[in-house]
């Protein structure tokens, strides 16, 4: 049990620095939202059904990408200012690497939960159909963000993170893609591992 209270600690820890002095409290709430209630819904179904510790570890590194999302905002992250200026980018492209973990991560929760659970055999199917459902959840998000920028106006602009490129929603969503395919290619087998390590565990 120990690795788990390290993995709740490191989420308590990045959710509290994140929240002093953010750019603004509406956005901060905003991009961790979705990190709460991914906290909220482990905690609920942990003696349920018990991820492995890798996905759980790469669970807390995109929770971290959110949280430092929501104190910058994602047009002003630091670091990717400086990338920006470097490499001569026309913008701040720190999103980009969000909409790729979201990809990324439900790629690796949403398989485990297939294999367990036999809901897809293993095989080329279940890294279709998990691709598929990783879109699906893109284009929701896209959509809950439209949603709060009609309800709530230009409170919504940096939770948006547009800044001015038109094809902002669908490259989102192809980073997305990438970062699901990139899991399922590169990191299939060893997901495979662990799975079967908590097998021999319980």
């Amino acid at each position: 049990m120990r690795k788990y209270w390290i993995l709740l600690t490191l989420f308590f820890v990045g959710l509290v620095v994140s929240a002093i002095f953010p750019h603004d409290y509406f956005t901060w709430f905003l991009e961790v939202f979705p990190a709460i209630l991914a906290l909220i819904a482990l905690v609920l179904t942990f003696n349920k059904f018990r991820f492995t510790t890798f996905t759980y570890s790469f669970i807390v590194l995109h929770c971290y990408i959110l949280f430092i999302g929501g104190h910058y905002t994602y047009a002003e992250v630091s670091l990717f200012d400086w990338i920006r200026d470097v490499f001569h980018q026309s913008r701040n492209n720190y999103d980009k690497v969000g909409h790729f973990m979201q990809g990324f991560v439900p790629a690796m929760v949403i398989r485990e939960l297939f294999l367990r659970n036999k809901i897809v055999k293993a095989g080329g199917w279940l890294g279709f159909v998990t691709i598929s459902v990783c879109l699906a959840i893109s284009a929701l998000y896209e959509l809950f963000e439209w949603f709060v920028a009609v309800a709530s106006g230009r409170a919504a602009d940096a939770f948006l993170g547009t800044q001015s490129y038109v094809w902002d929603t669908q490259s989102d969503m192809l980073f997305a893609l990438i970062g699901a395919t990139s899991m399922i290619l590169l990191f299939s087998k060893v997901q495979d591992k662990q799975i079967n390590k908590l097998g021999k565990v319980q």
